[in-house]
């Protein structure tokens, strides 16, 4: 089967939507007044947020499931030719990942909102109502703040990549392919880095998991919901790029 753009777009923005969803709504369940998940911590979180990066990337299985603009840049920095069968490396293919995971995050904002409008409307702490939609840190630095960004991407890009690579060795040494369940260790391993690397920013290392979800919060009639905090919506794009790129370029020179 052909894979076009349109495909790859569509195949992003399904499963960015699915990924915001299930982890913007794991926050929501954790943070907001009422909820019947009140106050069970940052363990469950994180929990969440594995579980929807499984899902949606089994649902983009066409595009390769990147859902992050860091793990595209990743892929580029790493010197493939293509980012699946038939779709080449180029500005255009880039764009079009680029504006899937974009808008896929901000549907999946907008879904979350709606499971979650009473208790948005319950809750008083305009934090909590912002800290569902996008991150920010627990020390306010930008300098290492990014840093932090920088080094939980790289171990996430690095991470699939050396992921590949080995599925790649084992299926051409005869050993039976995963297939779906191959889409579990990238799970375990945004769960590893969120209880290890987390503290410090609440690890976007996603540029649109942040950014898409931060322009909803601006943008959705949120009762009493307060400012989005631009001022610090630079630092989980720029972190998670540089350490994609990083991630990207440590996995040609050391992966075989």
């Amino acid at each position: 089967m052909d894979v076009t753009l349109g495909t790859i777009f569509l195949s992003e923005v399904v499963g960015s939507a699915l990924l915001l969803l299930l982890g913007g709504g794991v926050v929501a369940n954790t943070l907001l007044k009422g909820s019947k998940g009140e106050g069970t911590g940052w363990l469950l979180i994180n929990w969440g947020w594995g579980i929807g990066v499984f899902v949606g990337v089994i649902a983009a299985y066409s595009s390769g499931g990147h859902l992050n603009p860091a793990v595209t840049v990743g892929v580029i920095a790493s010197g493939a030719e293509e980012f699946v069968p038939g779709v080449a490396v180029s500005f255009a293919s880039t764009m079009v990942y680029f504006a899937g995971e974009l808008v896929g995050a901000m549907i999946g904002a907008l879904l979350m909102w709606l499971a979650y409008k009473q208790h948005f409307d319950a809750e008083e702490d305009q934090a909590k109502k912002l800290g569902v939609f996008s991150t920010g840190p627990q020390i306010r630095n930008p300098l290492w703040n990014t840093i932090t960004e920088v080094i939980g991407t790289f171990v996430l890009v690095f991470g699939v990549m050396a992921a590949s690579g080995f599925t790649n060795a084992q299926a051409e040494g005869g050993a039976v392919n995963l297939g779906w369940l191959g889409a579990l260790g990238v799970a375990l391993l945004v769960f590893g880095i969120g209880v290890s690397l987390g503290g410090p920013t609440g690890y976007a290392i996603n540029p649109t998991r942040d950014l898409g979800p931060r322009i909803m919060h601006a943008i959705l009639p949120i009762k009493g919901k307060g400012g989005s905090d631009w001022g610090y919506s630079w630092v989980p794009i720029v972190g998670p790029l540089i350490g994609g790129v990083l991630g990207g370029l440590a996995a040609q020179v050391l992966l075989p």
